[in-house]
């Protein structure tokens, strides 16, 4: 399960499981960001690779329009799946505190 919520200074919070089944929420929601986001993944448990083209087509179309996505928040574990994938490359990522 997935839950997206609005944090503070737009920040999207994303807690839970980020996979094929969650994705399309996942897209739907974040096509309404616009400009620099930061998504907050201190609650997020899992992110598969649907997950990961959510962010990556999300990433695409920001700065697309002079934009980006921010990642803050990262558990070892998804900054584990992010690093093997090559994704820290493509993304500004904050460890979590």
């Amino acid at each position: 399960m997935l839950t997206i919520e609005e944090g503070v200074e737009g920040t999207v919070v994303l807690k839970g499981r980020l996979d094929a089944a969650q994705a399309p929420l996942a897209q739907a929601h974040l096509d309404g960001v616009h400009g620099t986001a930061t998504l907050d993944l201190a609650g997020l448990d899992y992110i598969s690779s649907a997950g990961l083209g959510v962010l990556l087509k999300t990433q695409k179309r920001l700065m697309a329009g002079g934009g980006r996505l921010r990642l803050a928040g990262v558990n070892p574990h998804v900054r584990d799946i992010l690093v093997y994938s090559g994704f820290d490359q493509l993304f500004e990522i904050e460890p979590a505190p």
